[in-house]
């Protein structure tokens, strides 16, 4: 589904200068139906009580399923927008990294909608979230 000849370093090359760029996001990980990426859990990323950020946690789901949905879409016919965001944070991580994985569990027509798991550097659960993305038709020119 996803394109062969992929990496993780597009995705990365393509996210310089965004919000992944600033929370220190790096995708790691392209496979059948899924993509990995990583973020710190540092200062720019954890709340006051020093444990990662809940927004942080849902800013790295939502940039793993919607770049999900970008790489499959046909770029000069349709755009890949973010729609609906849930997530439970059941779990913490206070240093390291965390790792988000994103599976693709329905592609329609007009949304996607993605996994996501978070978990921290011993692979506990840090939050599980649920991300539809509506995909949209550009304007013909």
């Amino acid at each position: 589904m996803f394109p062969e000849n992929l990496t993780p370093a597009h995705l990365n090359i393509i996210s310089q200068g965004t919000l992944l760029t600033h929370l220190g996001i790096e995708f790691t990980e392209i496979g059948e139906n899924y993509i990995k990426a990583k973020m710190p859990v540092k200062d720019e990323t954890s709340q006051p009580m020093g444990i990662l950020h809940g927004g942080a946690s849902v800013s790295l789901a939502e940039s793993i399923g919607s770049t999900g949905s970008y790489i499959i879409i046909d770029k000069k016919k349709e755009s890949a927008v973010g729609l609906e965001i849930n997530a439970n944070h059941v779990g913490s991580a206070h240093e390291g990294y965390v790792t988000g994985k994103g599976t693709l569990v329905h592609k329609g027509r007009t949304t996607h909608i993605w996994n996501i798991e978070i978990r921290n550097e011993q692979d506990k659960l840090v939050s599980l979230c649920r991300l539809t993305v509506m995909i949209l038709k550009r304007p013909s020119l």
